[in-house]
């Protein structure tokens, strides 16, 4: 197969890469050998040398090793962008554990699922989510609960100051000291701080991140080491002005999520980068942080540039400090990254990726051609082809639509415990991601819209993203969403949910002319309904899902009447 985009690669790209057969934390100690004392995470005032940290996921994993914690075993990490999030990674991989990401903001139901599914035994947990890991606890196979306040890594002064603040917000917590629960800072501060001996292996399991995927429950895509090392190699290759030792990354898209995981905290401990965490996306204290930290690089998802952009006193923040951005975790439309590289003088560029690739498989080059509404180009010793959407069998010509099928490094061993499902993505080492896209003459790709998002209007097939992008040109819009609303049999009508910006009117009218300007007749939506915010994930993807199922209640309760 002739790789088209080679030929598009930026100066010092290469084409291929020698890779480390090593598990992760290695990369960890490689860092602490080089920049020992360089600061590698920050937290409101306090910092945390490579040094440290290694020494605390040592002291971490050993006091898991006590509590019983074996090789294989899973180790759930239920908490936001702190230092102990990153403690807790490194700590249980050294202790031969397997990660298992876990949504802070689950309900119930899908963390009783996701425990029951993955087995884990043990779960690391914000003080917070207490009561309601207490609630399925004699549900789930937990043995072990160890618990972290929000304060707990503040410099002293602040955490001194903690309690009070917490009681005033409704956020201070008390739960049982006694086993199987554990207290995080008593547990390190009686554990050795030795490097334990255990016998990980590069291909062994390293993390279970759960995903939708195409279809069903939530599935536990399973990441060996090579997997997630790889992929931070390639970030890695695929930036050659990062300087090593010398970034300043901005850690605020969530480490939960494996976009932030790979792309941040993976990248940024293995360049020597000091990663600057905030446990949530605040517009005014996220400028505060790029210009008192001077971030240098900053991983997002685009609903985080257009909240920078649209701030109504951005010009007061010296951005200049900021040099690369990638966005993630869905399309970046134009006039987003044309405005925030106005503001900041950096380069803001589109990647893409999914769990199932530990998630990074193309990315536009930072400093190379960009096109714009592409995801660029495939990672190094990444292939990639558009196959037919029938069979899946056919690979289709340059231009043409078809599905986006994946192989190289970063693609998961498979799904926990489902073989079938695992066979129906991974074909004979292809990943089918079940996005729609297609290739151009210079080997750059185009997402044009997930396959199930696909909305199947009167005899032809709309994508989403396309009405998308043309509401997103509106001068008055902010963001927007299009959903494909069932209306008959085999038949659905196109809804667009609008979020206008500051201080401007609409009418649906006026939306409405606009597309027909813009759009074939039947890509115009039929409604368009104003909101002041969509309904999004941690990360910033909106969620599709959602909205319909709000049309499909309503439908519901019109039957009834």
């Amino acid at each position: 197969m002739q790789k088209l985009w080679l030929k598009s690669y930026e100066r010092g790209v290469p084409a291929s890469i020698n890779y480390p057969n090593i598990p992760l934390p290695q990369l960890l100690f490689e860092t602490v050998r080089r920049f020992p004392k360089r600061p590698a995470l920050a937290y409101y005032g306090r910092t945390i040398t490579y040094e440290q940290l290694d020494l605390l996921s040592n002291k971490l994993a050993n006091a898991l090793i006590e509590l019983g914690v074996q090789k294989g075993d899973r180790v759930a990490i239920m908490l936001p962008n702190v230092p102990q999030c990153v403690i807790g990674y490194f700590g249980a991989l050294k202790a031969g554990a397997v990660v298992v990401q876990t949504n802070p903001l689950y309900v119930e139901r899908e963390l009783e699922h996701q425990l029951n599914d993955s087995g884990a035994e043990t779960i690391l947990a914000l003080d917070l989510f207490y009561e309601k890991i207490s609630r399925i606890q004699h549900r789930v196979p937990l043995k072990r609960i160890i618990l972290t306040g929000a304060g707990d890594f503040l410099p002293s002064l602040l955490r001194l100051f903690y309690p009070l603040k917490a009681m005033k917000e409704g956020q201070w917590v008390r739960v049982p000291q006694k086993p199987p629960i554990y207290d995080f800072r008593k547990i390190l501060k009686r554990s050795e701080a030795v490097q334990p001996i255990v016998p990980v292996k590069p291909d062994d399991t390293a993390l279970l991140q759960y995903t939708g995927g195409t279809t069903g429950v939530p599935k536990g895509v399973m990441l060996s080491h090579n997997n997630l090392v790889a992929n931070t190699v390639q970030c890695r290759h695929w930036m050659p002005t990062l300087r090593d030792g010398e970034e300043v990354f901005l850690g605020v898209v969530p480490f939960f999520h494996v976009y932030g995981l790979s792309t941040c905290m993976n990248l940024g401990l293995m360049t020597g980068a000091c990663l600057v965490l905030l446990p949530r996306f605040k517009t005014e204290d996220v400028l505060k942080t790029i210009v008192r930290h001077r971030v240098t690089i900053f991983m997002g998802v685009q609903a985080m540039y257009v909240a920078i952009n649209s701030y109504p006193h951005i010009s007061r923040f010296d951005l200049s400090s900021i040099r690369i951005c990638i966005s993630g975790a869905g399309p970046l439309h134009g006039e987003v990254q044309d405005r925030f590289e106005e503001l900041t003088g950096g380069k803001l560029v589109e990647g893409y990726g999914l769990s199932e690739a530990s998630p990074v498989t193309h990315c536009t080059p930072i400093n190379g051609r960009r096109k714009k509404g592409s995801i660029g180009l495939p990672f190094p010793d990444t292939d990639a082809k558009i196959m037919d959407q029938e069979t899946g069998q056919r690979e289709l010509p340059i231009g043409e639509t078809g599905e986006l099928v994946i192989r190289g490094p970063q693609v998961m061993q498979g799904y926990r415990n489902k073989e079938e499902e695992t066979k129906l993505v991974v074909r004979d080492g292809w990943l089918f991601t079940g996005d729609m896209a297609r290739m151009d003459e210079d080997g750059y790709f185009y997402i044009v819209d997930r396959k199930k998002d696909m909305i199947k209007t009167r005899g032809e097939n709309v994508y989403p993203r396309e009405v998308e992008e043309v509401l997103f040109r509106h001068p008055k819009i902010k963001e927007a969403v299009v959903v494909g609303i069932p209306d008959t049999f085999s038949v659905e009508v196109i809804k667009a949910y609008v979020v206008l910006k500051e201080h401007e009117h609409a009418t649906e009218g006026e939306i409405l002319d606009y597309c027909r300007k813009e759009l074939a007749k039947f890509k115009v939506p039929k409604w368009i309904e104003f909101r002041k915010d969509l309904p999004k994930t941690m990360v910033g993807k909106v969620l599709r899902r959602i909205l319909l199922e709000e049309e499909l209640s309503k439908k519901e309760s019109e039957v009834r009447r």
